[in-house]
């Protein structure tokens, strides 16, 4: 019997299984690397085991390290979470051969079924020869064989780019996964993402615990799953269950695992199977009322499951709430997470807390936001609110694209769920939800009161000129966001409290530090306003950034500066580039990798490189100059 059990992993997985550890009675080792000596991983584990270093290679990827952390822990079982190493059957072994118990199936069924070229091959399907490939193959898909989430994934729409994006992808797959193996299929453009939830154990007995659906995605990775999958015809669903089946058994599988196809007109397309738990996993949890980590937990003790697999019931949806900017091209945004509270009734997988810091060094997903209801309309709408009324202050996250993709007639009606969603869709969903300029006023009247109240103050008989504030928008970003700035002009009033002259048509009807009340066209609305030192805003759901009276010239930058858009570390520079080439618009100059994704930046126009000041393994802040490319003046036109 499992007494203590060592998590081979970080963050949100880990402090999911500790949590299953702890209705058990089963004590918890945690592992951590030094960019992870505070995390609430680490608080929440019995006992924990540094793992030197920053790196995923240095830390949670070193297999010998972690059997070590075990052993010197008196640790009897090891779980791999998902991600790292938890589909390597090299560590597995490891794991076994130590006398350790191992959560997960056996090490030939991660050999059969981890790589995705051997699963494959298994079922008969042979991926295209990468040196063979033509234009009539295009769009193809170059994919990692180990791992999953997205990485080492990139599509390929122009045949000169197939060697530059092979090279990438085999890249940042070693980088997460310590494998760079990389292979080619066929791209299915705009298909269904739907997986079967399997749970076998070693008797015999296969639970395939239904369908979900993960088809909105960005980069490949998931952004909102949902079970059962919406809409699939009697004969398609049973036929995906009966082939996730006939995989297991195939391999003798013992576990939890998954199964995932992509269904395009009426077909089903095998992708691959994850011989591990899937992030997703809270959904199928909610639907069937089962723990999937204590049933693993009893499987790897050689327990029985039921014969019967559980009846489902309801419909369940999860969101991920990530650290990024998706009106800036996902960019993976950093700092501290100053306050993060959800509201009761969600179902709430996270790794992080409030006052947390957020790195650059691992994914940049904070938590996970799970619903369950007794229709699907009942959970979009469910979740939709949750997410409304979520306070998170710090870094841009995506909550308001998440709120927007539950809302809108796509998703609500199952029109067009696919994994072409967020191409369709993005500039829509990316734009600033309503109310910005009532924020602002809020934001600027608040902090008349802390003043007023620090200070002193109020109304003269001389009018003075009118006290005038701006504030960047929702994005936060130096460009306002995508709802622009927003100016505000007030003065104080006779009544001891405020008139507002612009934007026009706002009365106060109450203004404290924390909560301001406006009425606009007879409608009293009442904002909640937590402002921090560095000029960050919140204002209910919107995060504002103050903007100071004037601009001091030294924060301006030079036209056709490069400046990192995120913090990050440059892993490449595009072969032979030197100051004084000349480069043509889009072209790519430098790779940076942040929180194990892969980011290219490349020339912002035409002209000649006039600086580079990147290297690679340089870190680098945001904003950090990068390069200075001078663009091409056109001749004017002979009279």
């Amino acid at each position: 019997m499992i007494s203590r059990l060592l998590v081979a992993n970080r963050g949100e997985i880990a402090c999911r299984v500790f949590r299953t550890c702890r209705d058990l009675g089963v004590s918890t080792v945690a592992v951590y690397s030094d960019a992870d000596a505070g995390a609430l991983h680490v608080r929440e584990a019995d006992a924990a085991v540094r793992l030197p270093g920053a790196a995923p290679s240095e830390t949670y990827l070193r297999g010998d390290l972690i059997v070590r952390a075990a052993l010197a822990a008196g640790a009897d079982a090891v779980h791999p979470g998902y991600g790292f190493l938890s589909e390597n059957a090299d560590f597995a072994r490891a794991v076994i051969d130590a006398g350790l118990v191992w959560i997960g199936p056996p090490p030939a069924a991660i050999e059969a079924m981890a790589s995705k070229t051997r699963a494959k091959e298994l079922l008969g399907i042979v991926p295209l020869d990468p040196d063979r490939v033509t234009e009539a193959d295009l769009p193809v898909l170059v994919k990692a064989a180990a791992g999953g989430g997205g990485r080492g994934m990139r599509v390929v729409r122009e045949l000169a780019s197939l060697a530059e994006e092979w090279e990438s992808a085999s890249a940042e797959a070693a980088s997460a996964f310590g494998d760079g193996e990389v292979f080619v299929e066929p791209y299915v453009e705009d298909g269904r993402h739907v997986e079967v939830q399997l749970l076998c154990d070693a008797h015999g007995t296969v639970w395939a615990l239904g369908t979900r659906d993960c088809s909105l995605q960005r980069r490949h990775q998931k952004v909102i799953e949902e079970a059962p999958a919406p809409g699939l015809p009697a004969a398609l669903e049973a036929s995906l269950l009966d082939t996730a089946v006939r995989a297991a058994k195939a391999v003798g599988y013992v576990g939890a695992g998954t199964v995932e196809f992509l269904v395009a007109d009426g077909r089903a397309h095998f992708l691959e199977m994850n011989t591990r738990l899937q992030v997703e996993h809270p959904v199928t949890e909610e639907v069937y009322g089962v723990d999937l980590v204590a049933l693993q937990l009893s499987v790897a003790e050689g327990g029985k499951l039921p014969p019967e697999t559980p009846a489902p019931r309801g419909h369940a949806i999860e969101a991920r709430l990530y650290a990024e900017d998706p009106a800036r091209g996902w960019a993976p945004q950093t700092g501290a997470l100053r306050l993060f509270d959800v509201p009761e009734g969600v179902r709430l997988d996270t790794g992080y807390a409030s006052g947390d810091a957020i790195g650059v060094h691992y994914d940049s997903m904070i938590a996970k936001l799970t619903v369950h209801a007794a229709t699907r309309d009942g959970a979009v709408r469910k979740l939709a609110r949750a997410l409304e009324r979520t306070r998170i202050h710090g870094p841009v996250t995506n909550r308001d694209l998440l709120v927007a993709s539950l809302r809108h007639p796509e998703y609500t009606t199952v029109e067009a769920l696919d994994t072409g969603f967020y191409d369709r869709n993005l500039p829509a969903l990316t734009t600033a939800p309503g109310g910005g300029d009532l924020a602002a006023v809020a934001a600027a009247l608040a902090a008349a009161s802390a003043r007023r109240g620090r200070f002193g103050g109020g109304w003269r008989n001389l009018r003075s000129q009118d006290e005038t504030r701006t504030y960047g928008g929702t994005g936060g970003g130096p460009d306002g966001g995508p709802d622009g700035d927003h100016e505000v002009r007030y003065r104080p009033a006779r009544d001891g409290g405020y008139e507002v002259t612009a934007p026009e048509g706002v009365r106060v009807v109450a203004a404290a530090p924390d909560r301001v009340s406006l009425e606009t066209a007879g409608v009293v609305r009442h904002f909640d306003v937590t402002a921090y030192e560095e000029g960050t805003v919140h204002v209910g759901g919107h995060r504002l950034t103050a903007r100071p009276r004037f601009t001091d010239p030294r924060e301006q930058t030079a036209p056709g500066s490069l400046l990192a858009p995120m913090p990050g570390t440059v892993v490449r520079v595009a072969d032979g580039l030197a100051v004084g080439d000349r480069v043509t618009a889009g072209q790519p100059l430098l790779w940076l990798e942040a929180m194990k994704m892969e980011h290219r930046v490349t020339a912002p126009a035409s002209g000649t490189l006039t600086a580079l000041h990147a290297a690679p393994g340089r870190q680098v802040e945001v904003g950090a100059l990068l390069a200075v490319v001078q663009t091409e003046e056109r001749p004017e036109a002979q009279s």
